[in-house]
This record gives structure tokens, sequence and C-alpha cells, in this order.
């Protein structure tokens, strides 16, 4: 099974939720490990991994380069650039890679034909390792000011497929990035259930009735996971919302000093403090997870 957890909103705890539920699911379970939050990745200091087995590039987009030799400093390209990236710069003009989008509207303004050519640069890294732990972690990795983040997340749950198909593993485990982006689509496209995790506050209740939507989109199956259900009681959106929704709750984590502290030593809080107020809720929520999902 491929098991995307989302949240819509960053910050609830979305990632320290995934890396206990996947530390407590290894050792029943063949399991790959995948982070898709490719703009800001962080299982892997989560899991405490300090090198990589193997990487590959994503060469995908595109930028666009000036020819500063047979360029006649006209100055329509600057002027016509909708993301205002080209500046001169010693008497020549010249393009900004950390914004250029590669729109190419430089290029077909320009009166001269060849001075401005749109190259191929990388979008981003995607690396493999096996963790400490002994399952796999697949990550990826956005370079400054560059597009196809969906497209890394894509190439990662294709890696992690193959992987799975040579190694005979069970499940996937997706941790998606925040929001409702490229990357949170290509993480819940082709998943066969959304785990998702949200604090009680109206921020976050907006934010995961959002990617809530984009996993009705997808027709998948959904559950929710309450962090820090304790800091707002009297707060009861998140419970209307899935009672209407009809998804099922299936935890309830308490706000838990624990969960900082494990992050500091780069461990779940499973792991690092397993008698904890919060490791005994997502123990329980494991089982429940192992019962009624994976089952």
């Amino acid at each position: 099974m491929q098991v995307a957890i989302a949240s819509g909103k960053g910050g609830v705890g979305k990632s320290s939720v995934a890396a206990s539920l996947i530390y407590l699911l290894k050792d029943e379970y063949s399991l790959i490990a995948v982070d898709a939050d490719a703009d800001a990745p962080n299982l892997d200091l989560l899991f405490g991994v300090e090198s990589w087995e193997e990487e590959k590039e994503l060469i995908g987009a595109k930028v666009a380069k000036i020819n500063t030799g047979t360029c006649v400093r006209c100055g329509i390209c600057a002027e016509r650039c909708p993301y205002d990236c080209i500046k001169i710069v010693d008497g020549n003009y010249v393009v900004n890679e950390l914004t250029c989008e590669g729109c190419g509207v430089c290029r077909l303004v320009c009166p001269v034909e060849g001075v401005i050519t749109l190259e191929e640069v990388r979008s981003g890294i995607i690396r493999k390792t096996t963790t400490k732990y002994g399952f796999p972690l697949i990550s990826a990795q956005l370079d400054v000011g560059r597009p196809n983040s969906g497209k890394l997340v894509t190439e990662e749950k294709e890696w992690a497929k193959k992987i799975m198909k040579e190694e005979n593993l069970e499940h996937m485990i997706i941790d998606s990035a925040a929001g409702i982006g490229c990357q949170v689509i290509a993480s819940l496209g082709g998943a066969d259930v959304a785990i998702l995790v949200a604090e009680p506050t109206p921020a976050s209740l907006s934010d995961v009735k959002r990617v809530y939507k984009v996993v009705q989109h997808f027709r998948e199956p959904a559950y929710l996971i309450i962090n820090k259900a304790d800091l707002n009681p009297g707060f009861k959106g998140l419970y209307e919302f899935a009672e209407a929704e009809n998804i099922p709750i299936i935890g309830e984590i308490p706000y838990d000093r624990a969960i900082p502290r494990s992050m500091t030593m780069l461990k779940p809080v499973v792991e690092a403090f397993p008698d904890s107020k919060a490791s005994k809720a997502l123990k329980e929520i494991a089982e429940i997870i192992k019962g009624e999902i994976l089952r």
C-alpha cells in the first residue's frame, strides 16, 4: 500500500508524527519511507541520516541565456520580462537564473535571432539511503528558485516503487509537504489511503479542509489524527468536520515537550522517550493503523 500523511498546514507536527509511525511499523512490516517535501525535507534528520548511498539529478527546468557577444543591447527583453529578472550588469543584459521561470518571452521579443536561448538546468536532486533502522528512505531537495517540485516527488515515488519490487517490500509511507501544491498532489496521487494530521485551531481546520478536497479528488479513504489535542480544548471544529465528512479520527496526541526534545536528539519521540504522553498516544494510533489500514 501507499500511505500518504498530509496536513494542509505546516507546523502541526506532521513529520514528527510520520517519523514515529514509521518507526513503530518498521518491525512488523517491510516498508520504504518517502520524504515528499522537496522544498524543506527533514525526515532524514528525524532518522539521524548522515550520508546518502545514491543520488540522482532531475534535469528539467529551463532558464534564459543571453549571448553578450551578439546582443545589440536594445533592452526589449528586460522591458518585457514578466518576472523582472533581466538586469544590466557591467553594460550587458544578464538573466538572474534564480528568478527566471524559463517562459521564453525574452527570446520571443528579441529582435536578433539566436541571441537568447533557453537552456536546461537542474531542478533538484533525489537521494536514497538505508536508515540505521534498516528500512530505505527516499528524499528529494529542490534547488533554489527552480520549478518541478511535483516532478521530483513523482520521481521519488517511482524510484520507491522500483525498490519495493526489487526488495519485495509491502508498504510505502509518504510524508507529504504542507499545503495543496504540486508536491502534495503528487504525494496523494496513486496513494491507497491518506492520513491527515491537524491541530485544534481554526487555521489548521481551514487547511485540512483544503487538502481533504485533494484527497476527495483522488477518491481515497481518509483518516484524521489530532495533534496537540489538549492545547485548545474548547475548539470543536475538527470533530465537527470529521463527523460531517465521515472521516474516522484514529487518535489524539497531547502536547508533549518530549517531541521537540526528541527532534534535537535526531530521533522519533517514540524511540527517544517511549514512555512519554505523546509516545503512548502514537503507539495506540499505530495499532489502529495495523488493524484498520494495513490489515
